[in-house]
C-alpha cells in the first residue's frame, strides 16, 4: 500500500469538500409547494393552521395562489400542463365535478391519517369527506335561523313549517333548487337514506314542491339576502348558510341546527402535476385533526374530523368560544344531512327550469 505523501493536505481537502457540501445543503433553496385557495379570512387561517407549520415541519416553502372557484382554472392547468398549484381548496360541488372530467389525481383513503383518537381516517371524517379525488376539510351547512322576538322559541325542522304553531313568514333562498328540496322531503317525512332516491321520481319531486308550496315562503335572492328579510321583521324564520350567520355583527338570530344540510370544502391535486408526492404529504397533513381544529379556531366551519372538535378553542383574535358555531360539533351534528353534490350534478339540470319557474310565481 502506498504512503500518501502529504497527509496534511489530504485532510484539508476533505474538510474543504465537507464544509462545501454544508454549505450547499444549507442554502439550498427548499422546494416549493403552492397551494391555491380563497381570499380573505378563510384563506389566512389556513395560512395560518396549515400552510406555515407544514413548511416549517417539512421544510417546505409553502405558497399562496388565489382562486374565485372556478373550474376552468383547473381544466386550463391541465390541457395546458402549466400548473400554478399543486393543491387546490374547492368547494365539493367544484370536486365532484372536476374528478368527473378527470382533471384530478386519484387519493387513496389509506394514506390518511389516523385521528387524534387514533380512530381510522375513514372513520373519523364526516360522509362525504373521502372521495376518489379529494379529502376533507371544512364543513358548512345551511341552517334554519329564527327572529329573536318570537314568543316561543323553535327547535326543529318541523317547527320551522309549523305555520300554525309558528306562525308568520319563511324566507328562503331562490338561489338554486339545491338545499331547498331536500329540505322539503325531509320535512315531509322521507328518511334521510331515500330523500335521492325519492327526488328521482316524478312523484317525489312533485311531492318536494307541494311542501314547499304550502310554506308559503318570500324568496330572497340567497342566503344573506333571506337574513335581511328576517332582521327586517318580513319574515319570523328563514334559511342561511351558517358562515353568513355567524358574520351578523349587530343582530343574533336563534339558530336550528336541526337538519342542518351540510357540504365541505376538500383538497385535491390538478391531473398531471410533477409535485404529486408532495401534494400527497401536504393533503395527508393539512386534513390531519389538529391543522382542521386549528382552522376552525378562526372561523366557524366545522372540521371534518370528529377527532378535531375536542381540539379546538376560542377565536385567537375576538376570544369567542368556536365549538358552538360549527357545525360539526356533536351536540349541532346529530341529525345533520349530508348533500350529495354528485346527485345534483348528475340531475340538477333536467331541475333547474322548473326551478326558475317555481319562485318565479
Amino acid at each position: 500500500m502506498k504512503k500518501l505523501r502529504h497527509p496534511i493536505l489530504f485532510l484539508l481537502a476533505i474538510l474543504l469538500i465537507a464544509v462545501v457540501g454544508l454549505l450547499y445543503f444549507q442554502t439550498r433553496p427548499a422546494p416549493v409547494l403552492t397551494v391555491m385557495t380563497w381570499p380573505g379570512a378563510y384563506g389566512r387561517a389556513q395560512a395560518s393552521a396549515q400552510m406555515r407549520p407544514y413548511g416549517a415541519e417539512r421544510g417546505v416553502d409553502v405558497r399562496t395562489a388565489l382562486w374565485d372557484g372556478d373550474i376552468a382554472d383547473i381544466t386550463a392547468m391541465v390541457n395546458k400542463r402549466q400548473f400554478k398549484a399543486d393543491v387546490i381548496d374547492m368547494e365539493l360541488p367544484v370536486a365532484a365535478q372536476a374528478c368527473k372530467q378527470d382533471l384530478l389525481e386519484k387519493i387513496d383513503p389509506a394514506m390518511l391519517p389516523p385521528g387524534a383518537d387514533n380512530s381510522p381516517a375513514r372513520q373519523d371524517l364526516v360522509p362525504g369527506a373521502i372521495g376518489p379525488c379529494w379529502a376533507g376539510g371544512m364543513v358548512y351547512s345551511q341552517v334554519m335561523v329564527f327572529s329573536p322576538t318570537l314568543k316561543r322559541r323553535p327547535a326543529s325542522l318541523a317547527d320551522f313549517f309549523n305555520t300554525k304553531a309558528f306562525p308568520g313568514k319563511r324566507a328562503l333562498s331562490r338561489a338554486a333548487p339545491k338545499f331547498n328540496l331536500e329540505m322539503a322531503l325531509l320535512a315531509d317525512g322521507v328518511a334521510p337514506g331515500d330523500v335521492y332516491k325519492t327526488l328521482e321520481t316524478p312523484e317525489g319531486l312533485d311531492r318536494a314542491f307541494a311542501k314547499l308550496t304550502a310554506l308559503k315562503p318570500i324568496w330572497a335572492h340567497d342566503s344573506i339576502g333571506a337574513l335581511g328579510w328576517l332582521k327586517n321583521g318580513q319574515a319570523v324564520m328563514a334559511t342561511a348558510l351558517n358562515g353568513d350567520v355567524a358574520q351578523l355583527k349587530d343582530y343574533t338570530p336563534g339558530v336550528i341546527w336541526d337538519h342542518q344540510l351540510y357540504e365541505l370544502d376538500v383538497l385535491g391535486i390538478p391531473l398531471g402535476n410533477p409535485n404529486k408526492k408532495r401534494a400527497l404529504d401536504y393533503i395527508a397533513y393539512a386534513t390531519g385533526s389538529a391543522p382542521l381544529a386549528g382552522v376552525a379556531n378562526w372561523l366557524p366551519y366545522g372540521p371534518a374530523r370528529h377527532s378535531s372538535i375536542a381540539l379546538v378553542g376560542n377565536n385567537p383574535e375576538t376570544g369567542i368560544a368556536m365549538r358552538p358555531l360549527l357545525p360539526t360539533a356533536p351536540e349541532n351534528f346529530r341529525h345533520a344531512f349530508a348533500v350529495d353534490d354528485g346527485w345534483w350534478l348528475a340531475h340538477g339540470g333536467a331541475i333547474a327550469s322548473r326551478w326558475k319557474e317555481f319562485v318565479s310565481r
